[in-house]
């Protein structure tokens, strides 16, 4: 197979003309012949540019104005002094950049820029900078395959390519004494270091240091992968090369050096120039009873030493959730997280030179580690069903000419292949899951796991770039050998249906600088959710195919990723999504000098239309302003407030009625009737789309699917313990007898102890939120309020309260000079309550006023004095009325919690019954109209 490129696609064609547009008015010239006095005399042909720096910034403004992007005022260079075969001298070179989306063809963009610009102005010596082995081989293979097509699209030009090669000096001269184009490929580590070779002298050359060469030659940079160059160190050794000017490409620059073209991911993904993705997201649920550790760091921290670890803990609200949380020795992880799994879990050593933690029960785990994650049923479930999506998308694209590979990323090479060479555990469940699907798929009856896969995980390289492998004691070290250049090398033969290898293994080699147009699944096995960045991992397999001739394939029903993810999937796309918005905001700070909270409106304009609308935050409203309500006293000694306060003023206690066998038979009759699933491992699909503000959403494309049952996995825990603990620790408390809730177990019907018995935890669960909601309502149901010989003093108003602007709403009939409001809900009915004529005084009632619940304290929203108008709007004679309002959403209660509803019901009890003041729960003002329509035809309570 040869690979065929597409000379006319309009986005690639763009970022050459933006690099090319920089120089216009640059006399085409051929390749300045200099002699330069060093250890000898030595000549080279360098670069020229003869364009003034006025003219230069004016065709970057040009470049800018038609590619949509805000032009730079300046031109941005790099000064670094360093020394020449003639003496120090201070390298000044201009930086340019151009952003693409992964996938989108920028290293093919790059190699025919240099052509480019070598056709329009002569410009012949280029280096192209790489932060990695990986990247280099890409560049390297990307030059070897665009060859004869470039050299047909631009006349046979003379131009030559190579990797750098410190034992192969001679490269070095013909760089620099060549008058045709020269293409070098380099690492930043081969040029970095004092003890590089290409910073010595060498008799090679004469005596002359290599570099002196390179620099004489005044080399275009192309930096591949820049943001990886940004270093002290990084930013020295690029100048050290004494560049006539750097032209930078990446899919996410840090610093935004001239942005000349800018891809962004969100456009080249509505465009449909790289993959669609799909996220599998294969997750545990309902799979709390074993006790979850993650050990994030150790540190040191005012002379004591601390461990930041991640574990599941219970909240308020009866669910568990993973929180974070710093320790010290002596510490208890069950008094932490308010579960009785982690009983044991006290830190007993934080060891900082092994960065370890040891716990009072003997287990120690190692920063990184975690326990009780289900690694080896989850890893199970991903490779499963990645082999099987493998093999039917296979069999779907086969007729086309597409050949499917899918790409395994690990963190641990030994979960692979361990030290004696011997199959690690995920290569074991892979073969387990190869040889059980391609049963049903007779096109693969007759290869072996071995025969489809491959692995890459690179050690390091000599200085002549031979790969030592980190392996290579095991004996497999030409199986490894072929592996690599299979992988990183002979592109074309791993993309041919007759090469059986599809599966590819490999760790954070494979993460940046190497991809494959038909990489179709990426999954992700990990000992922890993955912390790789998602534009790395997706990155890798979102170019579009590219079937047996060689031809890109542009069927958007082709053209799709799937990545089998270790995580939901909204997990997954939101931290996508602000991956990509962080960088960007970090550029736009950068090229603004400014926090994106202190952006103009014309600037947050500006940069949404070169962005992207999703790309900025919404912009705070008054987020750092304060503001004071005073307290009209006026208002408060006024005889309408005088007597409204007297009215609601009053303090009741309740007195509750429980019905023990009624609330026992209530509960177990529900528990029956409820469905609890055992622990277990489920996926879901959902695909990956740009929404209307041009932000990725994920769309939900399937349920969640079951695949495996952890059932029995787990020792079954102290049950009437773990439902005590519920019970207590969520909001409300309750306590209730052991034999209460042994009753209640008992009682249950077979099905549910066995549901019990395979998910105590999940059992407890729901046990704990019938019981407290049936409590709750015969608690609610029989409540009874007598005021009490205690009340509110008016006295407790403060004179004036601080808070935040965005909270206040200025109003005339309030008590208060501003209202303060916790919801939109509320501001609306504030200012409304505020515009109506009836209303005579109202007050958004004090955090300190609350009535007694068994849920809890209740603080009501409003106390409100209205009187009656005539159908003029002129007041009658009438009574005022005075009353007490809660606004909701809705006045249906049963579209609101169980808890606001039972509340609500307590509030009418105590302010209508033990009170006699009218209540009502309220969603606009037109419910009060309603209310004084109302009065206005039976008598006043």
């Amino acid at each position: 197979m040869k690979l065929k490129f597409d000379a006319n696609q309009d986005f690639q064609l763009q970022a050459i003309e933006a690099a090319a547009g920089l120089f216009v008015g640059q006399p085409r010239t051929q390749a300045d012949l200099q002699f330069v006095l060093g250890a000898s005399f030595f000549a080279a042909s360098a670069n020229r540019l003869d364009l003034s720096a006025p003219e230069l910034l004016a065709n970057l403004q040009a470049v800018q104005a038609a590619q949509g992007i805000t032009p730079d005022a300046t031109l941005q260079t790099i000064a670094q002094e360093i020394e020449t075969a003639s003496g120090t001298k201070t390298a000044r070179f201009y930086n340019y950049s151009v952003e693409m989306e992964t996938g989108t063809g920028k290293t093919y963009v790059y190699i025919r820029t240099a052509l480019e610009l070598h056709r329009r102005y002569g410009f012949s010596k280029y280096i192209v900078v790489v932060p990695s082995v990986a990247i280099r081989e890409g560049v390297y293979k990307t030059l070897q395959i665009t060859e004869a097509h470039l050299r047909e699209l631009y006349g046979n030009p003379a131009y030559r390519y190579y990797v750098y090669d410190s034992a192969n000096l001679s490269q070095v001269r013909q760089f620099a004494l060549s008058d045709g184009i020269e293409i070098m490929v380099m690492t930043l580590a081969s040029f970095n270091k004092a003890a590089n070779i290409i910073r010595q002298s060498t008799d090679r050359l004469q005596g002359e240091t290599p570099i002196h060469l390179v620099q004489a030659a005044r080399p275009i940079l192309i930096l591949d992968e820049p943001q990886n160059m940004e270093s002290e160190l990084s930013i020295a050794s690029l100048a050290l090369l004494d560049p006539l000017l750097a032209l930078r490409y990446s899919a996410t620059h840090r610093t935004p050096y001239n942005i000349i073209y800018r891809l962004t991911p969100f456009e080249a993904y509505r465009q449909g120039l790289v993959k669609r993705i799909e996220v599998a997201s294969a997750v545990r649920a309902d799979a709390t009873a074993q006790p979850y550790l993650r050990l994030e760091h150790v540190a040191t921290a005012k002379k004591t030493l601390t461990a930041r670890l991640i574990a599941h803990a219970l909240t308020r609200s009866g669910t568990v959730q993973e929180q974070t949380f710093t320790l010290r020795p002596g510490d208890s992880l069950q008094e932490k997280t308010h579960r009785l799994e982690y009983a044991g879990f006290e830190v007993d050593e934080i060891n900082i030179a092994t960065r370890s933690v040891r716990f009072a029960n003997n287990l120690t785990l190692a920063e990184g580690g975690e326990l009780g994650a289900d690694h080896e049923a989850l890893f199970e479930e991903q490779i499963r069903y990645t082999v099987q999506e493998h093999l039917r998308r296979q069999a779907y694209l086969k007729p086309f000419g597409l050949k499917v590979l899918s790409l395994f990323f690990i963190d641990r090479v030994a979960n692979y292949r361990a030290e004696d060479g011997t199959p690690g555990l995920i290569r074991r469940l892979f073969d387990q899951a190869f040889e059980a699907a391609k049963t049903a798929c007779p096109d693969w009856h007759e290869l072996r796991a071995e025969d489809v896969q491959a692995a890459y995980f690179a050690s390091h390289r000599t200085r002549s770039g031979a790969v030592i492998l980190e392996d290579s004691r095991s004996g497999e070290t030409d199986k490894d050998r072929e592996a690599f250049d299979l992988i990183m090398k002979d592109k074309e033969r791993l993309l041919s249906l007759e090469e059986p290898v599809a599966f590819i293994f490999s760790h954070s080699a494979l993460r940046e600088g190497w991809d494959n147009p038909n990489v179709f699944q990426i999954c992700t096995l990990n000992q922890s959710v993955s912390e790789v960045k998602k534009r790395q991992e997706v990155g890798r397999g979102v170019r579009l195919a590219v079937n047996q001739q060689g031809e890109r394939v542009h069927e958007a029903a082709f053209n799709v990723l799937t990545v089998i993810a270790n995580e939901s999937y909204e997990r997954f796309v939101e931290q996508l999504q602000s991956e990509i918005a962080f960088e960007y905001r970090e550029e736009i700070e950068r090229r603004y000098g400014k926090p994106i909270g202190d952006l103009s409106d014309a600037e947050r304009r500006q940069i949404e239309a070169e962005y992207g609308a999703g790309i900025l935050p919404p912009k705070p409203v008054d987020a750092r302003k304060r503001a004071t309500a005073r307290l009209r006293k006026a208002y408060l000694l006024s005889p309408e407030f005088e007597e409204l306060w007297d009215r609601i003023k009053h303090k009741t206690r309740y007195a509750v009625k429980i019905d023990s066998p009624k609330l026992i038979a209530d509960v177990v009759a529900a528990l029956d009737q409820e469905t609890i699933r055992p622990p277990r491992i489920t996926i879901t699909r959902a695909r990956v789309e740009v929404g209307d503000e041009g932000v990725f959403e994920a769309l939900q494309m399937s349920a969640a699917k079951t695949v495996a049952s952890l059932a029995g996995r787990y020792p079954l825990p102290n049950l009437v313990e773990v439902m005590s603990n519920l019970l207590e620790y969520t909001t409300p408390p309750v306590r209730l007898t052991r034999r209460t809730l042994l009753e209640i177990i008992r009682r249950c019907a077979p099905a549910t102890q066995q549901a019990m018995l395979d998910n105590p935890n999940e059992f407890a669960t729901v046990a704990v939120r019938l019981l407290k909601s049936f409590l709750a309502q015969q608690l609610v149901d029989g409540i009874q309020y007598t005021k009490i010989n205690a009340w509110y003093e008016m006295t407790q108003f403060e004179t004036e309260i601080e808070t935040w602007l965005a909270h206040v709403v200025p109003a005339e009939r309030s008590l208060y000079d501003h209202v303060i409001t916790d919801s939109n809900i509320e501001r609306d009915f504030a200012q409304a309550l505020d515009k109506l004529d009836f209303v005579k005084l109202f007050i958004k009632l004090p955090h300190w006023f609350t009535v007694p619940t068994p849920l809890g304290e209740y603080r009501p929203d409003w106390a409100i004095v209205l009187e009656h108008t005539d159908a003029h709007g002129q007041p009658t004679a009438r009574p005022l009325l005075y009353l007490v309002v809660e606004t909701k959403g809705t006045t249906d209660q049963a579209e609101l919690s169980p808890t606001q509803s039972r509340k609500i019901d307590c509030g009418k009890k105590h302010f209508r019954e033990a009170l006699s003041v009218p209540y009502e729960l309220c969603q606009t003002t037109g419910d009060l109209l309603k209310l004084l329509e109302d009065s206005s035809t039976t008598p006043e309570s």
